[in-house]
């Protein structure tokens, strides 16, 4: 089996992410001491997480000699975004199958953000109701594309399996070496719980690694009874691809609720809070749907007593912050002082 550095890769993030205080959030909200990994900084279309998994799926596109990747997503998604930047840096074709899922939005929802980016990266955008099912319509778009002689290379979505959660194996082994260059003695990484892939890949490589800090993945669009065996099932999976035996097992992976409100992509309270909070104390901006929520749970968190003082908290920030302009009615300019 191989190592995760004898698997095809391209490179498309800038590596490593800053590791950095936040000291006004720690002061604000009275401790624990807290830091933020800044994989809003990978680069690629303006940051974000996806880059990390995109390095190993689409290493292995180009070493099958593709000319056209497919992947689906939300018309705010942050996965659809980068894909479709790597794959127009790549000089490969993209077609974008994006399902309406959130309802309720504001127009700039549908025109504006990430799908805007989209557009300008050249991506063939099939925009198709909520109800529709991303992975049939995917394989429906391969199947065209093999019927007019291209070679298709279906992403699934949020990049998120065995091979794509190697780059947050990989981001373990870089937040491990980082903190322990900066004396960062952490006893959490806190993040967003999608697709499941990134948590995944960061509790297996802060396993192998030789942390007992957890991945504390916040539930952002179900519930943890539901992604727990999702998260699980994607951590053997990645063990498996390197050949080893899974060190964790479902029961040892740690899942938050009380963040995704009413459902995915739909602000909350909590979310609105994070995000002022964040972009006030430290000039960071987080995004509406997975950082802006993984935030919040860790205030409420800090405040119910979750965590303590003596706890250090790394934040990872997985990007995102193009969505907020997708969302001008849950954040109205404040006019005057």
């Amino acid at each position: 089996m191989p190592s995760l550095d004898q698997l095809p890769r391209t490179r498309l993030q800038h590596a490593p992410t800053p590791l950095e205080p936040l000291p006004r959030l720690t002061e604000a909200l009275g401790g624990p001491q807290l830091w933020v990994k800044r994989d809003d900084c990978t680069g690629l279309a303006l940051g974000g997480n996806k880059a990390r998994k995109l390095e190993f799926l689409l290493g292995e596109a180009l070493a099958q000699g593709v000319d056209t990747i497919i992947t689906a997503g939300g018309p705010q998604s942050n996965h659809a975004r980068q894909t479709a930047a790597a794959a127009a840096r790549l000089g490969l074709g993209c077609i974008l199958v994006l399902t309406d899922a959130v309802p309720g939005r504001d127009p700039a929802y549908h025109s504006n953000g990430n799908l805007l980016l989209d557009g300008l990266f050249g991506a063939r955008i099939e925009l198709l109701p909520g109800t529709a099912d991303a992975d049939a319509e995917m394989a429906r778009a391969a199947e065209r594309c093999r019927a007019e002689g291209r070679k298709p290379y279906v992403v699934p979505v949020g990049g998120s399996n065995a091979l794509g959660l190697m780059g947050y194996v990989d981001a373990a082994r870089e937040l491990i070496g980082q903190a322990r260059q900066q004396g960062v003695g952490f006893t959490h990484v806190a993040l967003a719980s999608g697709s499941g892939g990134t948590q995944a890949g960061l509790a297996l490589g802060l396993a192998l690694g030789g942390s007992a800090a957890p991945a504390v993945g916040y539930c952002i669009s179900r519930s943890s009874a539901e992604q727990r065996p999702k998260v699980a099932g994607l951590l053997q999976a990645g063990a498996e691809l390197l050949g080893i035996p899974a060190p964790l097992s479902a029961a040892d992976l740690v899942l938050e609720d009380g963040v995704v409100g009413d459902g995915y992509g739909l602000p909350t309270p909590g979310m609105l809070e994070a995000v002022r909070l964040l972009a006030e104390q430290e000039g960071l901006l987080l995004d509406p749907v997975y950082t802006g929520k993984a935030m919040a749970g860790v205030i409420a968190g800090i405040r119910s007593g979750r965590f303590g003082r003596d706890d250090v908290l790394v934040f990872l920030h997985t990007g995102g912050a193009p969505g907020l302009f997708g969302y001008p009615d849950s954040f109205p300019v404040c006019a005057g002082a």
